[in-house]
């Protein structure tokens, strides 16, 4: 009994870890989208040659911040299934992970590239106000 409440609370910390570990990274992904998304307002505006390679280099950061992000919030969800008894508060990670897929998929003009910054900004923001909600859910059954 005693050894199965530690290993529960073990798992518990390990969660925990692990939605610690993906808002991070989802936090520095949305901060690169915010950076290529004022770049963007910039080459709208009719910034040049140094705007347009200013916000590609943005994109590229977030792009591969955005992986990183998929790659912890995959971890939050092999982690928070270690938890055993969380039947609500499970996640389907997919919805996380599906942001920004499409983001440079043939991306024709500026404004459109905005938009699509702006969307996956916002997918950002709500993965981590989600996993901000299931992590304080977590705290409490420690």
């Amino acid at each position: 009994m005693a050894y199965e409440m530690i290993d529960r609370r073990k798992e518990i910390q390990e969660a925990i870890y692990a939605a610690d570990h993906a808002i991070s990274a989802l936090e520095r992904a949305g901060d690169f989208l915010r950076k290529a998304s004022g770049w963007g307002v910039w080459d709208i505006l009719g910034g040049g040659f140094i705007t347009t390679f200013m916000k590609h280099a943005r994109m590229n950061d977030a792009e591969e911040a955005l992986e990183q992000a998929r790659a912890a919030v995959r971890t939050f969800g092999r982690e928070l299934r270690d938890v055993e008894d969380l039947e609500d508060i499970r996640i389907d990670t997919g919805d996380f992970l599906s942001f920004a897929d499409y983001f440079w998929d043939g991306a024709l003009t500026d404004i459109l590239m905005q938009s699509r910054i702006g969307k996956s900004r916002r997918q950002v923001e709500d993965a981590i106000m989600r996993i901000s909600r299931i992590r304080e859910h977590l705290v409490n059954l420690r």
